[in-house]
């Protein structure tokens, strides 16, 4: 049963303690993707295929490569004229060096309450938390209200390719009938300052363009004068990427964003105003500025230099690669900008790019995603948000379906949640899965 207060649902003991052991046990199945193709994600798909057959599902397992394994599962609603939601998380992480962590990072250790490990933020409890809410359904007899259509990926910490974007191309029946998604990167506690647990709803995601620059010029002796030096060229370019000021380009996501967190610092902001600063009030809007501040405009961060073999030789060719995020709406900008930039003599190309994503903040969806949330915290204090970055939602973009950012958890006051993303340490609290859990149970059936 639900606890006092809480409305009845089928979340009960078993379906804690699950939360908390699949996390853990996920976790300890390496799935590292480290974009070299050697992920084997199959593992992992095997064992959320088996925990989903074991709530009387028919998953299917679907592979691009052996051993990048995808699992698909539909749960039927009880409203066949409902549109059906996709609920997807993706199986592999991010590579972890274990001597920088104080627990091996593919223990999946349960210490004093908090589950460590490499996923155990992304996303291996949101993975987990979701095979706990189906489990509980099937012991209790319950149905959602609409189709509810499960995928857990492959590739996500990569290109896509073996993943999500793989099913969106070759397998699109596997989500008819899905409008909608949820995902990861939203609804956990951001503590704003005393009083203030904003949950933030990601609505947006930033578009993905990955560069190569190339500079072509004259090889020669390094002891000689050489007007069409490679690597001379090619720096320059790359300063001034580095160097420039993006303009500010709010989204409707953002500006809501800003609207509503201005308003719970109690103040009022019209950004239609002449005048209207966004960075000026980014500075008044103290930890809560870090939600808004990397989605305000277009951004291009220089991340890989190679050139040359040796110092006394010029060499003929330099290469350099950038990490650029486009808001939604800014992906000409963002084209005519570098050709700008890059300037005569210097190349580029996208090595890899995919779409900006927004999504309403005014949907019925959006609307029981809040009320879930309060209805579990009644101090929670819901705000839209754009990701920075992206998520495997951009590929399943192509099939019309609108992703929002929502894994929920409740954390503690300092519990920095977006510095473990890929980072050292990575762990989540039990009692955060445990809300997940009643959270996702309550919204999903609902929907």
């Amino acid at each position: 049963m639900a606890e006092a207060g809480n409305p009845t649902g089928p979340v009960d003991a078993t379906a804690l303690a699950e939360s908390v052991t699949f996390t853990s046990e996920l976790i300890r199945i390496d799935t590292t993707n480290r974009g070299d193709g050697s992920c084997r994600e199959r593992p992992a798909a095997e064992y959320v295929a088996e925990r989903l057959a074991g709530a009387g599902l028919e998953p299917a397992l679907l592979e691009r490569t052996p051993g990048r394994t995808n699992v698909v599962a539909r749960i039927r609603g009880t409203d066949p004229s409902a549109d059906a939601l996709l609920v997807h998380g993706h199986l592999d992480v991010v590579p972890a060096e274990a001597a920088d962590w104080t627990v091996h990072p593919f223990s999946g250790e349960v210490r004093d309450g908090v589950v460590w490990g490499r996923g155990a933020i992304d996303m291996k409890n949101m993975d987990a938390m979701v095979l706990a809410v189906v489990r509980a359904w099937a012991r209790a007899g319950v149905r959602p209200r609409r189709d509810i259509v499960v995928a857990y990926t492959a590739d996500e910490e990569a290109s896509a390719h073996d993943g999500a974007g793989f099913l969106a191309d070759k397998h699109p029946e596997l989500f008819e009938g899905c409008t909608e998604g949820i995902s990861e990167s939203g609804a956990f506690t951001f503590h704003a300052g005393p009083g203030m647990p904003l949950y933030p709803i990601a609505a947006g995601e930033r578009g993905t363009g990955w560069l190569k620059l190339t500079a072509e010029g004259k090889a020669g002796h390094g002891s000689k004068v050489n007007k069409a030096n490679a690597v001379s060229a090619l720096a320059a370019a790359v300063a001034r990427i580095g160097a420039y000021e993006w303009p500010v380009r709010l989204t409707p996501t953002v500006r809501a964003a800003l609207i509503e967190i201005a308003a719970l610092h109690h103040i009022r902001i019209d950004p239609d105003a002449p005048g209207f600063d966004v960075d000026e009030l980014l500075g008044k809007l103290g930890p809560a500025a870090a939600l808004v501040e990397p989605t305000v405009r277009n951004s291009s961060n220089p991340t890989m230099l190679e050139a040359g073999y040796k110092v006394n030789v010029i060499p003929g060719r330099a290469t350099a690669q950038i990490d650029g995020r486009m808001v939604p709406g800014g992906e000409d900008e963002f084209r005519t900008t570098m050709d700008r930039l890059t300037g005569p003599g210097i190349d580029w190309e996208f090595l890899h790019r995919e779409v900006p994503l927004q999504a309403p903040v005014d949907s019925p969806t959006y609307a029981k995603m809040r009320a879930a949330i309060e209805l579990f915290d009644p101090d929670a204090r819901v705000v839209p948000y754009c990701m920075s970055g992206g998520t495997d939602a951009k590929q399943f973009s192509r099939l019309g379906i609108t992703g929002y950012g929502y894994s929920p958890l409740k954390l503690p006051v300092g519990f920095d949640y977006q510095a473990l993303f890929h980072g050292v340490d990575e762990r989540v609290p039990v009692d955060a899965l445990h809300f997940g859990v009643r959270v996702l149970d309550h919204f999903l059936r609902t929907a």
